[in-house]
This record gives structure tokens, C-alpha cells and sequence, in this order.
């Protein structure tokens, strides 16, 4: 990286200025925003430290990636949930997914009087049979898509009325206890699967969340506890960030026990820089 800004700078002719130095000398220094150690060993203001970083932040760390043949891939939901007066009804993607039948030509060969031999009836009435295997599999796939989605909205109706922070705890058990299936089924039904709710879309694995104890006894599921982690972190000054330990005092107050190690997790998870390093000083 040191390499491809350093070529930037000399071609914007920023050659011999702050700007190359701080990429040569101090991106460790630059990485957690410590510009007046920047400053002091450059002997410059902090001023125009900052404006030299401002440069800096406008140049392509990765340029190859401007040239990348990689296509953005849309998700396409394969459920659809919507509000039918108190109700959620669940509405399957059928688009693209051409209905598959049998060619009554074959049916009438076996019926014919003049049909070929007997072997050539018995390889018909064999592959007649495959192919009305492989449409009734087909038809219980999406059956079951059916009933573990319509599972899903009733576990997680909160969520489906109210966002992210009403989202239960759940996982493969409560669905296959209720549609009454091997969870094993459950989560090959929803492998790779998408539903669109009011609340956005979804993958169906989103729903399946581990429990996280809170004050009262009851239980949130760990993705309401990463909303609430991101909204405190939105709300912070940037001057003085929160750190992990001043979160879970923070969530805490909110009724949610979490350890630190378990915020750090999180926070990781959704990409979060720690404390120190979303410090803006200046």
C-alpha cells in the first residue's frame, strides 16, 4: 500500500512534500490518527498535517480494483412477506423457475399397441418414474421453503412490525420443532434463500440468532445486541469514542449483560475500528 500511495503522491507532483513523507515514514502514526506526533516529527503544524491527510484519504489504496471484471450480485428474494390485514402471508418466488411436466408423448408410447419391445417400454416406464421423482422432490423443497418461512414470520413477527431491536432469539430447533422436520432440513431449506419483509431483505439465516441474557431474566438475540452496539457508536463524539468497556457499561444500563470480549466480537464483526482508532482529535 506504502508503494502504490507513494506513486500517487510523485504523480500529483507531491514529491519532497509532507504528503510523501507521512506515507513513507508515519502510516502507522496516520492509522490511529496520531498527528501531533506526526507533526512534531515533521516539524509542521498540525494544520497542515491534516491537510496533507486530507490528500492522502482522495488517493486508491488498492488501483487495481478499478479494473476488476468482479459484477455486483444482486440478491433476489425467493419469499416475499407481506401484511394481509393482521396477518403475514407468505408469497414464493416462482420467477425464472420454469413448472416442470411430463411429455404426455411417452405416456401415450407405453399406452400404443404398437410400441417397440419390451425393453424399450420398461427403459420409458423407468425414466418416467425418475422424472416424476425429480418433480415431486422439487414440489416438497419448495413446500418446505413454504412452512420454514412461515415459521420464521411467526417467531419473528416483532421484528417483521418493528425492526432489528424487536428481533428473538432463535435457532434451527425452535423452527424444526414447530414445522415438526430434522433441523438438519431447516437449515438446508434455508441455505442460500432470501425473503423480502417490510424491514428489507433478509437471508433466512439472518433469523437464527444466539441468546443473549439480559437483567430481567429474558433473553435478546445477539443481533439486536450488534443494533445496539451500532446506534451507541453512531452517537458517540468523535473526540472521545467509546471504548468496548464504556459499551457494555452503556448496554448494561439498557438491561443487556454482555462481556466486553463478546462487544469487541461484535464490533468486529460489523467492521467497527476499536476506540483508539475512530478517535478524530482534530
Amino acid at each position: 500500500m506504502r508503494e502504490c500511495l507513494l506513486i500517487q503522491a510523485r504523480f500529483q507532483k507531491l514529491a519532497g512534500t509532507i504528503v510523501e513523507k507521512i506515507i513513507a515514514d508515519h502510516l502507522g502514526d496516520l492509522e490511529y490518527r496520531r498527528y501531533d506526533q506526526i507533526a512534531k516529527r515533521l516539524r509542521v503544524t498540525v494544520e497542515e498535517v491534516i491537510e496533507a491527510v486530507s490528500v492522502i484519504q482522495g488517493m486508491e489504496p488498492k488501483p487495481g480494483r478499478n479494473y476488476s471484471g468482479e459484477e455486483t450480485i444482486y440478491a433476489t428474494p425467493d419469499i416475499y412477506a407481506y401484511k394481509v390485514g393482521d396477518e403475514y402471508e407468505i408469497v414464493q418466488n416462482h420467477d425464472g423457475m420454469p413448472r416442470l411436466r411430463v411429455s404426455s408423448y411417452y405416456k401415450d408410447v407405453l399406452e400404443s399397441r404398437d410400441a417397440s419391445g419390451k425393453s424399450a417400454r420398461n427403459y420409458i416406464r423407468e425414466k418416467l418414474a425418475s422424472a416424476a421423482w425429480l418433480i415431486n422432490g422439487i414440489e416438497h423443497r419448495q413446500r418446505t421453503i413454504y412452512r420454514v418461512a412461515k415459521s420464521i414470520c411467526r417467531f419473528q413477527r416483532d421484528f417483521l412490525d418493528h425492526g432489528i431491536s424487536h428481533l428473538k432469539p432463535m435457532v434451527l430447533r425452535n423452527v424444526a420443532e414447530d414445522i415438526e422436520m430434522h433441523e438438519s432440513t431447516v437449515s438446508r431449506a434455508t441455505a442460500n434463500k432470501w425473503i423480502h419483509t417490510p424491514q428489507g431483505i433478509f437471508e433466512l439465516k439472518f433469523f437464527f440468532n444466539s441468546p443473549i441474557n439480559t437483567t430481567t431474566g429474558e433473553s435478546v438475540a445477539s443481533e439486536s445486541v450488534r443494533e445496539e452496539i451500532r446506534k451507541i457508536i453512531k452517537s458517540e463524539d468523535v473526540r472521545k469514542p467509546y471504548s468496548d468497556q464504556d459499551i457494555e457499561k452503556m448496554l448494561k444500563k439498557r438491561g443487556i449483560e454482555a462481556a466486553r470480549r463478546t462487544i469487541a466480537k461484535y464490533r468486529e464483526s460489523m467492521g467497527i475500528l476499536t476506540s483508539r482508532r475512530r478517535r478524530q482529535r482534530y
